[in-house]
C-alpha cells in the first residue's frame, strides 16, 4: 500500500511538471522557442526535445519496454537532443514528448515500484522503477526551472501553471530589480558601479527585442 501511494505521488508530480515545461513555450514565436539564450546554447524547445528523449530512454529499454519509435543510441549521444533543427517543427517535438509521456505512463502503471532495470550509462547500472522515477522527476523539475528563467528573460512571464499566472507590473518589477542590484553593489563596496545593463540588455546585442514585438 505504501509503495502504491509513493508511486502515485511521484507520478502525479511528474505529470504536473511535464505540463509546466510545455507551457513555457506558450505564445512565443518559432524564433524565440528555438534561439540559444545562454552561453551553452540552452533553448526552450530543446529542453522539451531533451526531456522527450530522456523519458523514452528511461521508461523504455531500461525496463525491457523499448519506445516504439526510432531513438538515437545512448552511446551516440552528441547533444543533438538539446536543440532543434530547422526541419523539425515544434508540433513534432511536442508530439514526441507527449508520446513519450504515454509510453512512460504505461511503464509506470504496469510495473511495481521495485521493478528492476539497467541503466548502462550509470556507474552503478542496477536500478528500480522507484529510482528512475525520482531521477526523471528531478531532471524534469530542473529543466522546467531552466525554462522558467529563459521565459522570464524573454518577456517577463513566470509561474508554474497557466491557471495560476498573474499579470505583472513591469514598472514595479524593474524597481524591485533595481533595489536588489543596488544592494549587491553596496555590499560589494561599489555603489557607483557603471556599465550595468538592465534586464533587456541580457538578451544580447543585435537580436530582436521581444518587448517590442
Amino acid at each position: 500500500m505504501i509503495d502504491d501511494v509513493a508511486k502515485d505521488f511521484l507520478h502525479g508530480r511528474l505529470k504536473a511538471v511535464r505540463e509546466t515545461l510545455v507551457w513555457k513555450l506558450d505564445a512565443l514565436s518559432e524564433y524565440h522557442i528555438r534561439r540559444p539564450l545562454t552561453a551553452t546554447g540552452t533553448n526552450l524547445l530543446g529542453l522539451v526535445k531533451h526531456m522527450a528523449t530522456l523519458e523514452a530512454w528511461y521508461f523504455g529499454e531500461i525496463f525491457g519496454r523499448p519506445f516504439p519509435e526510432p531513438l538515437g543510441r545512448w552511446q551516440d549521444a552528441d547533444g543533438s537532443d538539446l536543440w532543434v533543427a530547422p526541419d523539425e517543427t515544434h508540433e513534432q517535438i511536442i508530439g514526441f514528448y507527449q508520446r513519450a509521456w504515454k509510453h512512460a505512463d504505461a511503464t509506470i502503471g504496469e510495473l511495481p515500484i521495485e521493478a528492476p532495470g539497467q541503466v548502462p550509462w550509470w556507474p552503478q547500472p542496477d536500478v528500480t522503477l522507484f529510482g528512475v522515477m525520482i531521477h526523471v522527476l528531478q531532471e524534469t523539475t530542473r529543466h522546467a526551472g531552466h525554462a522558467d528563467i529563459l521565459r522570464e528573460q524573454l518577456d517577463g512571464r513566470t509561474g508554474l501553471r497557466a491557471d495560476h499566472e498573474q499579470e505583472f507590473d513591469p514598472v514595479a518589477r524593474e524597481a524591485h530589480r533595481a533595489k536588489i542590484e543596488l544592494a549587491a553593489q553596496v555590499a560589494a563596496g561599489d555603489s557607483g558601479h557603471a556599465g550595468q545593463k538592465g534586464q533587456r540588455g541580457l538578451l544580447g546585442e543585435g537580436v530582436p527585442d521581444p518587448f517590442q514585438s
